[in-house]
């Protein structure tokens, strides 16, 4: 029994370790930009399960951010990028900008700025993975 045990534990060890890192080197750069109070483009489209860079560029002088929590929460995000996304979100100050790098998922995402009053303003869109 112990045996088998082994066994079938070694052999999910080596398949978990044939599951690779993605590409990232392939990611395609999709830039968005923010500002007071519009995502251009508000429509953002992006293919499922292939690398792609966001490039969050915040126009205005006051801070935005990107919030999308579950399509943050679907994607595969570079490890070294995971700390940028918080709650779902990417916060940018003023005339900063942010990339992140990631693999979508199949899906639509709600997209909006979580900032006082600026969804209300027409700072929302979707994140749309085919």
């Amino acid at each position: 029994m112990r045996r088998s045990l082994a066994l079938a534990t070694a052999g999910l060890l080596s398949s978990s370790a044939l599951a690779q890192e993605p590409d990232w080197s392939t990611a395609q750069p999709v830039t968005v930009l923010l500002s007071s109070f519009d995502f251009a483009p508000a429509e953002i489209r992006l293919r499922a399960g292939r690398p792609v860079t966001l490039h969050l560029v915040n126009q205005g002088d006051g801070s935005h951010n990107f919030s999308a929590p579950e399509f943050f929460q679907a994607a595969t995000i570079r490890a070294e990028d995971r700390g940028y996304v918080f709650r779902g979100a990417v916060e940018l100050g003023g005339h900063r900008d942010k990339a992140i790098t990631l693999v979508p998922r199949r899906g639509v995402y709600k997209l909006r700025c979580t900032h006082t009053m600026h969804a209300m303003l027409g700072m929302k869109g979707w994140v749309v993975v085919d």
